[in-house]
């Protein structure tokens, strides 16, 4: 029995051995960033009127063009291997992408869903619970109609969501009259034309900045195109690999500037630039990173594996940080004064961590290894 149960353990640490083998910390170090950027965002509110306000004192692109532009280069990456490694890709493999996609992000989203409506009927969060509908389970809170004062966050999910569904139709589709690499980069233009026309057609000169924020940042057609331009990533890295590893160091610099250009180049959200220009600018500076990303491989060091535990539990902390702890923190624990802000601060970002840790240890890892068992 004993040496049944070794055996077992060493199994599984050959596993989990593998699987992180298999990382590339270059995209940890993005995703890390990425979800960092969104919990410094979500609880900045704490550190107003204390000597550490507006931390970390520059301006900073936004977390989510990251996470959109970096899940279109996974996603995308996985369907260019598919279409090219079978002799015809039909709906049977839309299937399997599906359930591998559903299995990673639906059972957080309605766990997480389900908590928010426990606690805002509750009024543990001082939400709207009346904007709570049927939607919500079907990512149609925000499809083409902005939506407010309930599970703020969700909106990138459902952006995400639609694009895990859109995506590889569009590319059945076009596998029908085309062939792989010229169906990929077809799909792709068409994800990212579509949104940038939508957005020109809602240009609206009179709106004010609680308005653009949800009817142009966080409605899912008119953002599809951050997630697409993360596909021309993909597309760029399969069929021109010699190009993407010798301009990879050019590229990261063009990115570079181009976010700062981008976060310091201040326009009214009523202009043509910021309802438009700027959605297109934001994703195109994320994916120029990608290579230089991409190429580092493996790092060791007790700072790496932090980076590569905060990539893991990111989805878990992004579902988490806001309405979970910081809404509930502003609403039941109201900051006092700087230096209880600044304690506050800290056991925010302690919880977010801790709680994202078992979030994802006890509930969203167990069923992602379910996911090769069907």
């Amino acid at each position: 029995m004993k040496q049944k149960i070794s055996f077992k353990k060493e199994v599984n640490l050959n596993i989990k051995s593998n699987e992180d083998s298999k990382r590339i910390f270059g995209l940890d170090i993005f995703r890390a960033f990425a979800i960092i950027l969104v919990v410094l965002s979500h609880g900045s509110f704490l550190l107003h009127n204390t000597f550490l306000e507006g931390f970390p004192y520059i301006k900073m692109i936004d977390g989510v063009d990251l996470f959109f532009v970096l899940s279109g280069f996974l996603i995308g990456g996985i369907l260019i291997k598919e279409i090219n490694s079978t002799a015809t890709f039909n709906f049977n493999h839309l299937l399997n992408f599906w359930k591998r996609r559903w299995f990673r992000t639906l059972p957080n989203y309605y766990l997480i869903l389900l908590l928010n409506y426990i606690f805002v009927s509750t009024k543990v969060i001082h939400q709207d619970i009346q904007q709570f509908n049927w939607k919500f389970i079907f990512f149609l809170q925000n499809f083409n109609k902005p939506f407010y004062d309930f599970f703020w966050e969700s909106w990138s999910l459902s952006v995400e969501e639609w694009f895990y569904l859109t995506a590889p139709i569009l590319l059945l589709l076009f596998l029908r009259v085309l062939n792989p690499k010229k169906a990929f980069i077809s799909v792709t233009i068409l994800m990212i034309l579509f949104p940038i026309a939508y957005r020109i057609y809602l240009l609206n000169p009179e709106i004010d900045s609680f308005w653009f924020d949800v009817t142009f940042r966080k409605v899912v057609i008119t953002r599809l195109d951050s997630i697409a331009f993360g596909l021309l990533a993909a597309w760029v890295f399969y069929y021109y690999k010699i190009y993407w590893l010798k301009f990879k160091v050019i590229s990261f610099i063009l990115g570079i500037a181009m976010i700062a250009f981008i976060v310091n180049f201040n326009r009214e959200c009523n202009t043509f630039y910021l309802q438009v220009i700027y959605f297109t600018l934001t994703p195109i500076s994320a994916m120029l990173l990608l290579p230089f990303a991409n190429s580092i491989k493996n790092v060791n060091g007790i700072v790496a594996k932090s980076i590569c535990h905060i990539s893991k539990i990111s989805y878990s902390m992004y579902l988490i940080n806001l309405a979970l702890i910081a809404e509930v923190i502003k609403d039941n624990f109201p900051v006092k004064n700087a230096m209880d802000g600044i304690i506050k601060y800290g056991i925010y970002w302690m919880i977010v961590i801790v709680g994202s840790t078992f979030l994802y240890n006890l509930y969203e890892k167990p069923i992602m290894n379910l996911r090769d068992r069907y």
